[in-house]
């Protein structure tokens, strides 16, 4: 018997011979079947742990999904060579003040690459032949990234869906005094006498004024991000020898443009992409949304989905809802109602959130004392915002404590002092629910030695994976726990915005709740 190793290199060899052999095999992510028109995004927090509760929901839906979702390189450490030599670039998060290093997940892109693939493998979810993606997020275009896109493009090589995140070139790009004069001069005449006629196509009256000074704003990164994506198809082309294996989504991210997004800034981006030769899959537009928090006002959230699908529509373009995670079964029927469940809805953090709960419910000792850890640290950066001398950690420190006093029916008048504040917080039963616990607690994963200070946070040396590895100790009542909130959580997604029966939705709940051990439920993925 011929044994190879399971090298990225025989990785990329391996799918190009499965997908010539069975171009429907679904061992590896693919942009096919409706995952460039609805999917949910699950951000693969804790990777091997992860990926058994997704591939349980899809095979137990008969749903596809983007099973695979990370930034990169945000979260994700885009090159593994640059991290052990100490090269890594840093995140601000002003929430806590702070840089934090790069691939605070301490999981490498392609080791992601990697691992997802082979876990199909292993539980035997490929035989189902339901297709998944994997979407390499926010991949950020222009700015500080212009000098390392290629490693970019090298290392999301298996993604099957590319969001891209304009926000770094935006963030430098000054719009000139004469708008409509930098735009006479340096774009050319045709894009924009095809973007005009495109928006008009829709139904929507350009403001000439309003139109040129967005476009003198975008160009810039409009522009890259046409040459990232020419990278992205020739890398394909030169290392896949299939269509399927070529093929890929776009996503464009405009929340990050000034504002709730109107219909005529969708209309000229979208018009703009496909002026410049990119099909886009899926746009997000900013809503409003607050990160695992209900929109407040289900109606007034209609009435904006409305407004943007009835552009996104005339544009074949799925709707990208961001910071999805943690709204209401109400505002999770409206998406799927306006958008006739044309749609994504974005989840990450949620799924560090439901690692704690599997953690806090766990009857094991370690589990328990892994749990008690994690939110200590928690508190005590919750702490050391509250009274830090910079105002935005200071100010959402205290709203996070705020929210988690007044949920439990505590006085929220605490910050006298910090002793003042330590007491009232110790004086909390702990809980995964308290919203300082939800806001810190991703960072705990890579903190080097556990600690709760700033510098030990994104820690890459082998404290960092030290910490990491404790999250990979855990019970098998731990693990069972985790694998079922996550296909719980799924479920609870695909119903609301109605991807998924209310009946199989009703069966897969079932099931899952009736699971005594984890090996019953890994075996019945392939089943």
């Amino acid at each position: 018997m011929l044994l190879y190793q399971a090298s990225f290199v025989n990785l990329i060899a391996l799918k190009n011979l499965i997908q010539a052999f069975d171009s429907s095999s679904t061992i590896f992510p693919t942009a096919g079947a409706d995952l460039g028109k609805r999917t949910l995004g699950i951000g693969a927090r804790f990777t091997t742990l992860h990926w058994i509760g997704v591939e349980w929901a899809m095979a137990h839906l008969n749903l596809g999904v983007t099973a695979n979702q990370n930034s990169i390189p945000r979260e994700l450490v885009f090159d593994v060579n640059t991290m052990l030599e100490g090269r890594l670039d840093s995140v601000p998060f002003p929430f806590i003040g702070t840089n934090v290093p790069e691939g605070h997940q301490g999981q490498s892109v392609e080791g992601m690459s990697h691992g997802c693939v082979l876990s199909k493998l292993k539980t035997g979810f490929h035989r189902r032949k339901i297709a998944w993606s994997f979407n390499a997020d926010h991949q950020p275009i222009g700015g500080k990234f212009d000098n390392r896109e290629d490693q970019l493009v090298t290392g999301c090589l298996l993604a099957s869906y590319i969001t891209f995140d304009l926000s770094p070139e935006l963030a430098q790009t000054q719009v000139p005094s004469d708008a409509a004069g930098w735009v006479a001069t340096h774009v050319p005449a045709e894009i924009l006498n095809v973007v005009r006629a495109r928006v008009a196509s829709v139904g929507l009256v350009l403001n000439e004024a309003e139109f040129t000074r967005l476009v003198a704003y975008v160009w810039p990164s409009m522009q890259k991000m046409k040459q990232r994506d020419t990278k992205y198809r020739a890398a394909r082309e030169k290392a896949f020898t299939t269509q399927v294996g070529r093929d890929y989504l776009r996503e464009l991210s405009i929340d990050e443009l000034p504002g709730l997004t109107t219909q005529e800034t969708t209309a000229v981006m979208l018009a703009l992409c496909e002026a410049l030769g990119m099909k886009i899959h899926f746009v997000a537009p900013a809503f409003g949304f607050q990160k695992n928090m209900p929109y407040p006002d289900n109606a007034a959230l209609k009435v904006l989905i409305e407004k943007q699908w009835a552009v996104c529509s005339k544009f074949d373009a799925s709707i990208g809802f961001h910071s999805g995670s943690g709204k209401s079964a109400e505002n999770y029927n409206v998406m799927g109602q306006v958008t006739g469940r044309r749609l994504e809805i974005k989840t990450s953090g949620r799924y560090t959130y439901e690692m704690g709960k599997a953690l806090f419910a766990s009857k094991n000792a370690a589990d328990q004392a892994l749990w008690k850890d994690w939110y200590t640290f928690t508190l005590e950066l919750a702490l050391l915002g509250a009274f830090s001398a910079d105002a935005t950690e200071q100010k959402m420190a205290r709203v996070f404590i705020t929210d988690a006093l007044a949920k439990s029916g505590k006085p929220t008048e605490v910050f006298e002092s910090t002793a003042s504040c330590r007491k009232a917080l110790e004086a909390l039963t702990p809980s995964p629910e308290h919203m300082f616990w939800f806001e810190y607690n991703f960072l705990y994963v890579l903190a080097g030695g556990g600690r709760a200070e700033k510098a030990a946070l994104g820690d890459h040396t082998p404290a960092g994976y030290v910490q990491r590895a404790r999250f990979y100790s855990i019970s098998e009542e731990g693990r069972l726990n985790f694998a079922r909130n996550v296909a719980s959580y799924i479920i609870f997604l695909a119903e609301t915005t109605g991807l998924a029966t209310s009946q199989a939705c009703a069966k897969a709940s079932a099931s899952l709740a009736g699971y005594k051990n984890l090996s019953d439920l890994v075996g019945s993925i392939a089943a």
